[in-house]
C-alpha cells in the first residue's frame, strides 16, 4: 500500500567555512553509493590476518600513544579512478599530502584528454601541480610502462573494485619494493544487520569485488590497510549525494522517500576520509594489517538528510514517504541512498589512529548549497519523470 505523508518546514542557514587541509592529528580541522550485492554465503575477513576486531561500545584513543607521528618524508602513488564518487578521495589526499612535505603522483585511469577530465575534481587538478604534485594518466594494467623507472614508498589504490582491477598494481608495487599498500574498500561490502552499526569485523558477502582484493593484499604485502567508505559530499564530488535534494527543494518540488524515512545512514565530508587516510600514512604501524571504517562518527536518517538540505538552502521542504513495492518503482533509480540501515562506525581509527571526525553536516551542506548555486545547477533544466509517477500513484 502506498503511503503519503508530508511535511514542511522552513529552516534558518547556518555559517560555513571552506574545506581545510590542516594536519588531520590535531582534531580542530562519500557518497560513495554502493547498492546491495546478492551472497549466498558470508565471510569475516580475517582473525590474525586481518587484525580486524569488534570493540567496545566506547572508542578509546589510549592505542594510539604507543605509535608517534613520523616526521619522515614519503613519495606517494595515488592510482586514482576517474568516475564516481571516489575520485574526489584521491583529489583530497594528494593535497592533504603535498601540504605537509610528502611527495605525490596521481595516476587516473584513462586518457587526459577525455571529457571526464572536464568535470570535477579532474578539472582542479592544477591545484595538486601547482602545490608540487605530479599528475599522469594510464592504465593500471600498463602501470608498470606508464611510470617505468619510479619508486614510491606509499601506494593506494582508489580505482579497483575487484582482483582483476587491482592485482596489476599490487604485483607492480610488491615488484619494486613499496613499504605501505592502501585500498579503497566499500561499506557496501558488509552483510545486513540486525544491530547497526557496522563495525570492523563484521561479516562481509563473500562475492563482493572488494573482498577478494581486502585477502589478496593482505596475503600480498605486510604492510597494507583498507579503508570502507559510505556516502560523501565536499567539493569536487562529480557524484549526486545532496545535489538530489537541492535540485528539488530549489525547484519547490516535494522530497520522494522510502518508507519509513527513519533509515540511518551515513554521510561523511571527503576531508574526513582524507585525514584517516593520511594519519595511516603517518602512523604507518598502528595502521599496519588493519581495515577501517573510513566514514564519520554521527548517523543521519533519510528524512534528516533532506530537512539538513533544506536548512541549508534556506527553504522550506516538503518530504513525501512512499512504498516502492507497492507502487512498482525501483528505489535504485529512484533515489539515492540505500533504503535500509546502512550505517558503519569508524571505531578502528578512533583506537588505533587518534583519529577525529570534523564532518559537521549543517555547516558542510551550507557550503554546498553555496556551490550548487555559484555553478547555475539551480538554473539548469531537469526531468523528473520517476518522481512524478511516484507522486501520481500517491494521489
Amino acid at each position: 500500500m502506498a503511503i503519503r505523508a508530508s511535511s514542511s518546514l522552513l529552516l534558518s542557514q547556518s555559517s560555513n567555512s571552506l574545506p581545510s587541509f590542516s594536519h588531520p592529528s590535531l582534531p580542530s580541522t562519500s557518497s560513495f553509493q554502493c547498492r546491495s550485492l546478492s551472497s549466498s554465503s558470508s565471510i569475516s575477513i580475517s582473525p590474525s590476518t586481518l587484525s580486524a576486531f569488534k570493540t567496545s561500545p566506547k572508542p578509546s584513543s589510549s592505542n594510539s600513544s604507543f605509535f608517534s607521528v613520523k616526521a619522515e618524508k614519503k613519495n606517494v602513488l595515488i592510482v586514482n579512478t576517474n568516475s564516481g564518487g571516489h575520485a574526489v578521495i584521491g583529489f583530497y589526499f594528494a593535497k592533504e599530502l603535498l601540504s605537509s612535505g610528502h611527495s605525490v603522483t596521481i595516476l587516473t585511469v584513462g586518457d587526459e584528454t577525455s571529457d571526464k577530465m572536464k568535470k570535477p575534481p579532474f578539472n582542479r587538478f592544477s591545484e595538486i601541480v601547482s602545490a608540487g604534485g605530479k599528475t599522469v594518466w594510464g592504465e593500471p594494467s600498463d602501470i608498470g610502462k606508464v611510470l617505468q623507472g619510479s619508486t614510491f614508498d606509499v601506494v593506494l589504490d582508489n580505482n579497483g573494485k575487484d582482483l582483476d582491477s587491482v592485482r596489476p598494481v599490487a604485483d607492480w608495487a610488491k615488484s619494486i619494493g613499496v613499504k605501505q599498500f592502501l585500498f579503497i574498500s566499500s561499506a557496501g561490502i558488509y552483510k545486513p544487520t540486525s544491530e547497526p552499526p557496522h563495525i570492523e569485523g563484521d561479516n562481509v558477502k563473500a562475492d563482493a569485488g572488494h573482498v577478494g582484493v581486502e585477502q589478496y593484499i593482505s596475503e600480498t604485502f605486510e604492510n597494507w590497510a583498507s579503508f570502507r567508505p559510505q556516502y560523501m559530499i565536499g567539493s569536487g564530488n562529480n557524484k549526486d549525494c545532496e545535489e538530489w535534494f537541492f535540485d528539488r527543494i530549489v525547484r519547490s518540488r516535494p522530497i520522494p522517500i522510502p518508507i519509513p524515512g527513519l533509515q540511518l545512514t551515513n554521510v561523511s565530508h571527503v576531508r574526513d576520509l582524507s585525514s584517516m587516510l593520511y594519519l595511516a600514512v603517518e602512523k604507518e604501524e598502528a595502521a599496519k594489517g588493519k581495515i577501517f571504517n573510513c566514514v564519520s562518527d554521527r548517523a543521519v536518517t533519510l528524512d534528516g538528510i533532506a530537512k539538513l538540505c533544506a536548512k541549508a538552502a534556506g527553504l522550506p521542504v516538503e518530504i513525501v514517504h512512499y512504498d516502492p513495492k507497492a507502487i512498482g518503482i525501483d528505489a535504485k533509480k529512484a533515489f539515492p541512498f540505500r533504503t535500509m540501515h546502512f550505517y558503519a562506525e569508524p571505531r578502528a581509527a578512533k583506537e588505533l589512529l587518534g583519529w577525529n571526525s570534523t564532518t559537521n553536516l549543517p555547516v558542510d551542506l551550507k557550503e554546498r548549497y553555496e556551490e550548487y548555486i555559484k555553478i547555475g545547477r539551480d538554473k539548469k533544466e531537469i526531468k523528473f519523470e520517476l518522481d512524478d509517477k511516484i507522486l501520481a500513484a500517491l494521489k
